[in-house]
């Protein structure tokens, strides 16, 4: 969905997806870096923009462009998703980074970002996280951001290439907060 919100900290900007990104997205996204993904690896900047434009097309979902606070570099993206005000929850997802930003400071500064808009702006009282089961960097980023295993669905969604895939499910809920709060600030010192 169309959104204007601006989430910066930390050394990173989260700012609307748009098209203008598909170029330098694509320019780093390849089969093994969109493995658990859904969709097909876009290879061109017209299929991420096509991705894109799929994204801000499904309703709760806020996509953004992950970018340097200071050069404004395009380092990956990610999005708030199944949004549901109503009952106080939403999902954090659909994330990708350049290789040249694993394993340092971006996730847990996007992850920081989004967590504190969710529950200290929002007011969420759950945060979910999911992966793909066999995606074991991811679900062990997610781990290492203080989230709450909860459980794996077993042949949960279909993968590009037509297989089923399991999904694991993880978990913040509001009282964890400030104990992940402080644990993402202690990482980012």
């Amino acid at each position: 969905m169309l959104h204007d919100l601006v989430l910066a900290g930390h050394g990173v900007r989260l700012v609307p997806l748009e098209e203008s990104h598909a170029a330098a997205l694509v320019a780093f996204v390849d089969d093994a870096l969109w493995r658990g993904m859904t969709s097909a690896t876009p290879r061109t900047p017209a299929e991420m923009a096509t991705t894109i434009a799929d994204a801000v097309d499904v309703p709760g979902r806020l996509s953004f462009a992950v970018l340097d606070a200071v050069t404004g570099e395009v380092r990956g993206s990610t999005s708030f998703y199944d949004w549901a005000p109503q009952y106080a929850r939403v999902e954090i997802g659909h994330t990708y980074y350049g290789r040249p930003w694993w394993g340092g400071t971006t996730n847990p500064a996007c992850k920081l970002l989004l967590l504190a808009h969710a529950f200290d702006a929002w007011g969420c009282a759950r945060v979910a996280l999911r992966a793909d089961s066999e995606n074991t960097r991811s679900t062990a980023a997610i781990q290492r951001l203080g989230a709450t295993p909860e459980g794996v669905l077993r042949s949960h969604r279909v993968r590009p290439d037509g297989s089923r895939g399991d999904t694991a499910y993880f978990s913040i809920l509001a009282d964890e907060w400030p104990a992940v709060r402080a644990g993402l600030e202690a990482r980012l010192a």
